[in-house]
């Protein structure tokens, strides 16, 4: 059984208030990719990309055990770019230049090896093309999550509705669960989304951790502070993948399970932020993941005497 994620494959150029890259790879599957390869061997990535994304890029997700059969390659044509700026607080920024090339007429391809899927995690892409993917599966997966954005809720609500009922996690921030909700509430809001098909929500709080809801169940997830945050393009991309990565390598779902996998993957993502692109995620050790991940339950393990 393996565990499939698809999303774009990429080349930023980013600048923060810590300074500036220019093009280096990255896009919401391959940060979520890499950081599932963290808890599970058998990771299979589907997207596209131009010819202009080396051999030595492709290498850095075999390296990590990470199936590429379904990274198309078009030949003559160009990646997917994305050119950002953070503000000073990092948690906005402006988008400078946005490139579709080979995303403008994405259609995956699931290889025949990759039917074996149990566990899938549709990156940020259009409903449309994330609905394909569920229909060219064979079987159902055991576990299907999604993350989408305000933009397909702006232009694409009643396709994202429609891949809604399919889903079984919702991966969302703040913000977009109270555009996809009418709710200023976040727990109003998850009310309401959880209503709409998927049975868990995750809405991610960034620098204030992440929620976890399920039918009458709440759980809080914290934020590790950090002494410096270089780059958080691709957090929460490497919070989902680290997630369902989890998952994967336990292999049963149920919400204990659920709120263990939020903690790795926060673990993964507060490494991501730490250096610009996929730097610190891709020669990460055992030994610093699990140090990390204990920073995590230290922050809220506590006794209280009576």
């Amino acid at each position: 059984m393996s565990l499939i994620i698809i999303g774009t494959v990429a080349f930023d150029a980013i600048e923060t208030p810590f300074g500036k890259t220019d093009k280096i790879v990255g896009g919401a599957a391959t940060y979520a990719s890499l950081a599932a390869s963290y808890f599970y061997k058998k990771v299979k990535i589907v997207g596209v990309v131009g010819d202009d994304f080396h051999q030595d890029d492709i290498d850095t997700f075999t390296k990590h055990g990470i199936n590429t059969e379904g990274l198309q390659i078009k030949k003559g044509e160009k990646s997917f770019f994305w050119s950002g700026k953070y503000h000073n607080d990092m948690n906005s920024r402006d988008t400078l230049i946005t490139e579709l090339n080979v995303l403008a007429d994405f259609d995956p391809i699931i290889p025949e090896s990759y039917q074996d899927c149990e566990f899938l995690m549709l990156g940020n892409l259009t409903p449309q093309v994330q609905q394909t993917v569920i229909k060219r599966l064979k079987n159902r997966p055991k576990l299907i999550v999604l993350d989408t954005m305000n933009f397909w809720m702006d232009v694409a609500m009643d396709d994202l509705l429609e891949t809604l009922k399919l889903v079984d996690v919702l991966t969302i921030n703040d913000e977009e669960a109270r555009q996809l909700s009418g709710e200023y509430s976040l727990v109003k809001a998850s009310r309401k989304i959880l209503a709409m098909g998927p049975k868990y929500l995750i809405i991610k709080k960034g620098e204030h951790g992440a929620l976890l809801f399920h039918e009458d169940k709440v759980f809080s997830a914290p934020a590790l502070p950090l002494a410096e945050v270089f780059d958080p393009t691709g957090a929460g991309d490497t919070f989902a993948g680290g997630f369902i990565g989890y998952l994967a390598k336990v292999g049963t779902v149920n919400f204990n399970n659920m709120k263990n996998a939020i903690i790795f993957g926060s673990a993964l993502a507060s490494f991501c932020v730490e250096k610009f692109g996929t730097e610190k995620i891709i020669n990460l050790t055992e030994q610093e993941v699990a140090a990390r991940v204990q920073q995590f339950v230290n922050l809220s393990t506590f006794t209280i005497e009576a």
